[in-house]
């Protein structure tokens, strides 16, 4: 694993585009229409530049699986964060999902722990390139890195499936959120 450069965004943005075409928490969140692609697509060229500025991003060696941490503490406004948020409501979410988008984030800020973060936003692999352990090694690294900057490690899925794969990681159940599906919401224990 090593730290993207962004030279490799479209790479990432490619794996994170195709790990998360049908998940629950993705799909609540942007406009559901015939550009359903390429909204994920803006939200995971926003996520890529948010945690650019304010967090790490990881590739795989093979560049098949990807990572992105974000350290809400570290978050500022700036007129970059602010413009990108601005395209990410326009390109992506939509203004009918805008609410639906600001209160879904505020649940989960809300009963994040109250300690400093080291929030795992993104881990994709390439469906081409999943089950040879590309995910758990990302996973271990981002568990590394977290606890060599003394953070807590946390994350959320909607994806059932995924939830014993954290478990065999160290991550536990702290709170499930409700949004018509559920929002798991783990901590590194």
């Amino acid at each position: 694993m090593q730290r993207a450069t962004v030279a490799e965004k479209e790479i990432i943005v490619d794996i994170l585009t195709c790990s998360f075409a049908d998940n629950q928490s993705i799909n609540y969140t942007i406009k559901q229409d015939e550009r359903k692609e390429q909204r994920i697509r803006k939200l995971m060229e926003y996520s890529f530049d948010v945690c650019s500025m304010f967090g790490d991003i990881f590739i795989s060696d093979d560049r098949m699986g990807c990572a992105l941490v974000v350290m809400p503490d570290k978050k500022k406004t700036t007129f970059t964060s602010i413009w990108l948020d601005i395209k990410l409501l326009f390109a992506a979410v939509g203004i009918a999902n805008a609410k639906r988008a600001i209160t879904r984030e505020a649940a989960i800020n809300k009963i994040h722990p109250d300690e400093p973060l080291y929030y795992l936003w993104f881990i994709g692999v390439h469906p081409s390139g999943q089950g040879n352990g590309v995910g758990s090694s990302l996973l271990n690294n981002v568990v590394q890195e977290g606890r060599n900057k003394q953070r807590t490690v946390c994350l959320e899925t909607s994806t059932l499936k995924n939830i014993p794969w954290y478990e065999k990681h160290g991550f536990k159940i702290y709170q499930e959120l409700d949004f018509g599906y559920t929002l798991y919401c783990m901590k590194l224990t």
